[in-house]
């Protein structure tokens, strides 16, 4: 993020980690699931132990091994075996009838013993994918295995372990040194699309009416580039010699950027005179790594790569400025911004527009012509750190951002009916937002139709903000924190009138872990004002993918690609649209088959799936209170406990009657009490 910055600088010496805290290497998981015998046998806590620690050339700490095994487990890769010496066995595969003897080395389904296959760890292939469930027993869940590109994911850890020496060394916060890193990376990326166009234009030369226009910023602002003024390219940058203030020379090149090229006034960072020369060079060499052949695309994905990490490391605060790009793209998937006027007003750092100009270039059309971007951020340092991502991607927009900018209150935009698309993570359960502020706003065909909450939450002011943007064909796709669902009071009057008024479509609810700050569960909404009229005007689609998650790490999750697909056209179903397997591919059709597939050779239809997906129509929602937590009607798969929703709807019965049990017993004990001093009295 782009922030102020203290007036010296500070040298700190990065810390030694203690073995039992060192984050698990993907490595160590992969090594670890390659050694679990594939015939179901066992292998134990001290075999799994020697392997690996022969593997990987140290000693692994007690922490560690159980933290490996819990991950492995937790990917569905393998599950905990029972007997002496604990261990792990593949998940339901029953071991053959007989155990190895203590002296005959293990064997796996391939032939190999465990032992011989730690050698060639690094070359196993991935697992492969799972197999969907029986249809007529309901949804069993979707676990997928973890995927890497090794290429990338080398790239990416190199430049972030720079980036982290560079905080090590430099004493400060990850606020505040995100900001400059960001910026390099952002002139290496415009740099690496500039310079093959002014090698063009170069050797081109001039005409006799004007001359090269190498130099004009013109001729590369009409090609959607940005243009670089000598001082500001990269290469000068790299090779500025010993002793150079390079600190200095940053900051100017920023500032030349920013003067030629307008949309980018007040964005980039102005602080590297903070930081030392010897450090400042060698994160350039190391920034100087990354392929200026890489196409268009993959250096914004180096850029979030690092806005994500950023948000890790800053915990709770980072969670304000960047939703995970999984989640994101199921949204996208959903709304489906093809074309027209797309708004944010809650913009974080632009991810939801980075997503819907992707989503357009994957269906062949332009995201710079076809998308109308707009937004607006409270924080000035978010808005700068969005428009500085639009700029990576290749996009422009227009974000109101800083000083006395807030939703609730401005609305620059004058966005009543006025976008095709709204698209947005807004922050939870904000209160302190004064009301009396927003009565001009509110009543029918205003920013909040359906009135402001009598509760201190400002959940339903931002639902009502992406209903009321809308115009009568728009579609939203927000997130949003599960209590909302469910809401009771005022904000439950406000849910009714926004499910009378035909706009909600979809709900999605979504496990826990797959934020990067936080580990509570959400809700994903959609609203489409163009159903009214159509035969799904009086229903609502309920699905639930809190059992449906890829594990990346101990802590969290995301969805892979199929799965994002394999949701997102079970949407496509339902609205009687054609699946479409642009993302996802294989695999996402190989799942909408098995589910949704025809009995005969017709294409994949809609159907209710017991634990997965529910159409419920207006008078169910009604009995239910008005709820639109999806448990209350997916119900779950045949064999399964209680859902968490009946779970709760019992829970909160029995407490009822234990405290009218109280009640009597409290009343019975009154009576005795009375009954006993009248004898004792006679």
């Amino acid at each position: 993020m782009l922030v102020a910055y203290p007036t010296t600088a500070v040298r700190l010496e990065p810390q030694p980690c203690h073995p039992d805290q060192m984050p698990l290497s993907t490595d160590l998981t992969d090594a670890l699931i390659a050694l679990i015998p594939e015939d179901g046998s066992r292998i134990s806590n001290a075999e799994i132990k020697a392997a690996l620690e022969q593997g990987v050339g140290e000693p692994l700490s007690d922490t560690q091994l159980e933290e490996a095994k819990n991950l492995v487990v937790a990917m569905g890769a393998a599950e905990k075996a029972r007997g002496p010496g604990g261990g792990l066995k593949a998940p339901g595969i029953e071991p053959p009838p007989r155990a190895a003897s203590p002296g005959r080395s293990r064997r796996n389904g391939n032939g190999t013993t465990a032992q011989g296959r730690q050698a060639s760890v690094a070359a196993s292939p991935a697992s492969p994918p799972p197999e969907p469930g029986d249809p007529s027993r309901g949804f069993q869940g979707w676990v997928a295995p973890p995927e890497r590109d090794l290429g990338k994911a080398a790239m990416e850890k190199s430049l972030w372990e720079a980036a982290d020496q560079f905080r090590a060394n430099s004493g400060l916060k990850a606020q505040e040194y995100s900001g400059p890193i960001l910026g390099l990376i952002f002139l290496r990326f415009a740099d690496a699309r500039f310079t093959p166009h002014w090698q063009k234009l170069k050797a081109a030369g001039g005409s006799e009416r004007r001359g090269s226009r190498e130099e004009d910023p013109n001729a590369y602002q009409s090609e959607g580039l940005l243009y670089l003024p000598p001082g500001a390219r990269y290469q000068e940058l790299l090779e500025l010699p010993e002793g150079a203030d390079i600190g200095e020379r940053l900051n100017a090149a920023m500032g030349l950027v920013e003067a030629a090229n307008s949309k980018l006034a007040g964005v980039l960072p102005r602080s590297y005179n903070l930081f030392t020369p010897q450090l400042l060079a060698e994160l350039l060499k190391r920034i100087s790594e990354i392929p200026t052949s890489l196409e268009f695309d993959a250096f914004g994905r180096i850029y979030e790569y690092f806005l994500g990490q950023f948000a890790r490391s800053e915990g709770q605060k980072g969670g304000e400025f960047f939703t995970p790009p999984p989640m994101v793209v199921l949204i996208t998937e959903i709304v489906e911004p093809f074309a027209g006027r797309l708004l944010d007003p809650a913009s974080g750092s632009g991810g939801m527009y980075v997503q819907s100009a992707r989503f357009v270039r994957a269906h062949r059309g332009n995201p710079a012509g076809d998308l109308a971007i707009c937004g607006v951020e409270k924080t000035d340092e978010t808005g700068r750190l969005c428009r500085l991502n639009l700029a990576v991607h290749g996009l422009e927009g227009r974000i109101f951002h800083g000083g006395d900018m807030n939703s609730y209150y401005q609305d620059p935009h004058d966005s009543v009916g006025a976008f095709d698309f709204v698209m947005a993570n807004p922050p939870f359960n904000v209160n302190a937002v004064d009301m009396a502020k927003l009565s001009a706003a509110t009543g029918p065909g205003r920013r909040f139709p359906f009135g402001t909450p009598s509760v201190d939450n400002a959940n339903y002011l931002w639902i009502q903000l992406f209903y009321s943007s809308l115009n009568e064909k728009g579609r939203a796709g927000f997130v949003m924190a599960n209590s909302a669902s469910d809401a009771r009071g005022s904000e439950q009057a406000i849910r009714q009138k926004l499910i009378e008024a035909k706009a909600v479509d979809v709900m999605v609810a979504v496990g826990p872990n797959m934020f990067y700050t936080v580990t509570l569960p959400c809700t994903l909404w959609f609203f489409d004002r163009g159903k009214v009229g159509t035969a799904r005007e009086d229903k609502v689609l309920f699905l639930d993918a809190r059992h449906l998650y890829r594990q990346i790490d101990r802590a969290h999750r995301d969805w892979s690609d199929a799965q994002i697909g394999f949701l997102a056209n079970i949407v496509r179903l339902y609205r009687g649209e054609a699946v479409d397997v642009t993302l996802g591919g294989e695999e996402a059709q190989r799942w909408i088959e098995a589910y949704f597939g025809s009995n005969s050779d017709g294409p994949p239809v809609y159907r209710d799936i017991a634990g997965l997906c529910k159409a419920a129509t207006l008078d169910a929602i009604e009995a239910q209170g008005w709820s639109l937590n999806p448990g209350r009607y997916v119900g779950v798969a045949a064999g399964e406990d209680l859902s968490d929703e009946d779970f709760k709807e019992q829970l909160e019965k029995l407490q009822e009657e234990l405290e009218g049990l109280n009640a009597q017993a409290r009343e019975l004990e009154a009576t005795i009490a009375l009954n006993v001093a009248g004898i004792l009295e006679a």
